[in-house]
């Protein structure tokens, strides 16, 4: 019998010793409910069976951070093993009101964003905060994102001119839609800016939040629905550029991975990080950009779904060429947000004890400003060192001479 990681069940003989998951598990080492990624994956997965409801309620307690699949030596991907089992938990079990929402973000975010003035004034008052927290179970220590009505999906649908080499479809995600829309306009601009055509079609969330919540049902609706709109556009000569690092992680390995959904291999091939992106059109010699100076000392927070992407840090690679630039990579901890995870009231003693671990790295740099790929990264990280955050494409927006473009 095998599993999805593509190993038998009895090759997990590997683990039995090797304890290099359990040492790089964030949550583990915070929270004593929860047993690691070797015990929750491949140790109880030899014992699991398809036809016997899951009884192991802590499976919920893990983040997928994804950091035990980076480290495992054998392949074992035991954080898959982990998705599969908190799925089929979701499937068999009730799942709280908060799980229901956050798995569909999506469409919170769009009511919310049609609501903005209002919602944002009611999240800010203490009296619906502490409701939200004892009713549905949210937590409320970080203060809540701000929404937009003017969505990024409410902006122009492409950018750049029809006869340009270069045809990308922007999957912008949920995040740059309705709580960051100006940086999403921006990036945008900023593609078409490099001889790059730009279009925005409709699109829903990756299917990640539901995916995470115990949704898989709901995952695989929206996963479908993209691929099919993405595989016609790749189909027309375009490549597919995401931002939010996890939006990245669910097309390029959950769409042909966990939620097999039709033309998932043909979205995964064809997705590029941002930054990955904007690498190989300078390695094609497509884009010569010359950087003007940036005096600043940066801390630039890696997340865990980078490192999990597996690209490197494509980021970091085009900040080596900004003159002035002093950047401090910071890639051993997880701020504990992990989208919706800390949001939630039972997780929030984790998150914001990881929070403040990552934040006492950053404010250790003493930087100038923070910096990291993820929106909740940014969230989290600001909020508890105090120091605003930025995505990596802002520097790069900011020191890229003008009349290069």
């Amino acid at each position: 019998m095998r599993v999805e990681t593509g190993i038998v069940k009895s090759d997990f003989q590997h683990c039995i010793r090797c304890t290099a998951c359990v040492s790089n598990c964030p949550v583990y080492r915070v929270n004593a409910r929860f047993p690691g990624p070797k015990q929750a994956g491949p140790d109880a997965e030899r014992f699991r069976s398809d036809n016997k409801t899951s009884l192991d309620k802590w499976i919920r307690l893990c983040s997928q951070c994804k950091r035990c699949e980076v480290v495992c030596p054998y392949g074992v991907n035991p954080a898959l093993i982990i998705l599969r089992e908190q799925a089929r938990y979701g499937g068999r079990h009730f799942r709280s009101p908060v799980s229901r929402m956050f798995a569909n973000i999506y469409w919170l975010g769009a009511v919310s964003s049609l609501l903005a003035p209002l919602v944002n004034r009611l999240a800010a008052v203490r009296f619906v905060k502490r409701a939200l927290c004892n009713v549905l179970g949210i937590s409320t220590y970080l203060p809540f994102p701000l929404f937009y009505i003017r969505t990024l999906s409410r902006s122009w649908k492409w950018k750049g001119k029809r006869s340009s080499r270069k045809k990308v479809v922007f999957f912008y995600g949920c995040f740059l839609n309705y709580n960051r829309p100006d940086l999403g306009r921006r990036i945008r601009d900023f593609l078409a800016s490099l001889g790059v055509r730009v279009v925005m079609p409709k699109q829903v969330c990756c299917g990640l939040p539901a995916l995470g919540n115990g949704d898989i049902d709901t995952a695989r609706k929206f996963a479908m629905r993209n691929a099919r709109i993405l595989a016609g556009y790749i189909d027309r000569g375009y490549d597919v550029v995401y931002t939010c690092t996890s939006c990245g992680l669910s097309l390029t390995q959950d769409y042909p991975g966990i939620l097999d959904v039709p033309d998932g291999k043909k979205v995964a091939e064809n997705s590029y990080n941002l930054h990955e992106y904007v690498l190989k059109l300078m390695e094609e010699h497509y884009i010569d950009p010359v950087f003007e100076p940036f005096h600043r000392r940066v801390a630039y927070h890696i997340p865990c779904h980078l490192r999990a992407l597996g690209i490197g840090y494509p980021a970091a690679m085009i900040f080596e060429k900004i003159p002035g630039l002093d950047v401090h990579i910071l890639e051993d901890n997880c701020c504990g947000l992990a989208g919706s995870y800390g949001f939630k009231k039972g997780n929030e003693d984790s998150s914001a004890r990881l929070g403040n671990i990552a934040a006492r790295a950053v404010t250790a740099v003493d930087p100038d400003m923070l910096v990291s790929d993820c929106g909740a990264c940014m969230m989290q990280l600001s909020h508890f060192s105090g120091i605003p955050a930025h995505d990596p494409s802002e520097i790069l927006m900011r020191s890229l001479r003008r009349k290069a473009l």
